[in-house]
């Protein structure tokens, strides 16, 4: 049991239970203090342990408050980040799991409307994904993290060539059971990229775990002109 009060206020005590006091409630009262004081992870957690030295978040709820942090202490199931974050976890029970959660992936664009941008294949034009679907991660160091490939045609240009995207539902029958494995058009078959549960270094040099990765030059964006004046 935790009994809390942030110097600056007037005393108002607040009871959170869990079965050590340690780990589970210690957790929601850093993230309270991060969303109610504008702090940051570190700073939130020093102040509690101040007052309650025998605190000790766990490894996983730490990893989830650096996240609550990143998202500016926002719960935001349909950012990148937050998106990422749940693959990653997903991950770690692989190749254990029996199913992907059918809510783990994307809507399909190509059963269903929608004025966001959205990507096709080159070939066929079938719809792949949405440009909410994209899953943004920093740009690696370019040639140097491919050094133990000792390839020759190496240059030192940093560049992404490929999308890197959460699961859409034409996917599912691919993904499963198998840790890693191509990934084709549904429509045309043709080859447009590939997955892996265990990750995938991306040509900038990006390590993304897990990996779904599209190459740039299988696919075309597609934007919805307004023609109303």
């Amino acid at each position: 049991m935790l009994l809390v009060h942030c110097g600056g206020c007037r005393w108002r005590p607040c009871c959170f239970c869990s079965l050590a006091g340690r780990s589970r409630s210690a957790t929601i009262v850093t993230a309270y203090l991060m969303k109610r004081y504008q702090m940051g992870f570190s700073e939130a957690y020093q102040r509690l342990k101040s007052i309650k030295p025998d605190v000790e978040v766990n490894r996983g709820f730490e990893e989830q408050l650096c996240l609550y942090e990143t998202m500016k202490c926002e719960v935001d199931t349909s950012s990148p980040l937050y998106k990422q974050y749940r693959l990653s976890k997903l991950a770690e029970k692989y190749p254990e799991l029996q199913q992907v959660p059918r809510e783990l992936f994307a809507v399909d664009p190509a059963h269903c409307s929608s004025p966001e941008v959205s990507y096709r294949c080159r070939k066929c034009r079938r719809a792949l994904f949405r440009g909410s679907s994209i899953l943004s991660h920093p740009v690696g160091e370019g040639s140097s993290s491919f050094a133990h490939k000792k390839s020759s045609n190496l240059t030192g240009e940093v560049q992404c060539t490929s999308y890197f995207i959460e699961p859409v539902q034409w996917m599912e029958p691919a993904l499963l059971g198998v840790m890693d494995g191509q990934l084709l058009c549904p429509k045309c078959t043709s080859k447009l990229g590939s997955f892996s549960w265990c990750g995938d270094q991306c040509s900038c040099g990006r390590w993304v775990t897990p990996a779904f990765q599209l190459h740039r030059n299988r696919v075309d964006e597609i934007r919805q002109l307004n023609l109303q004046k």
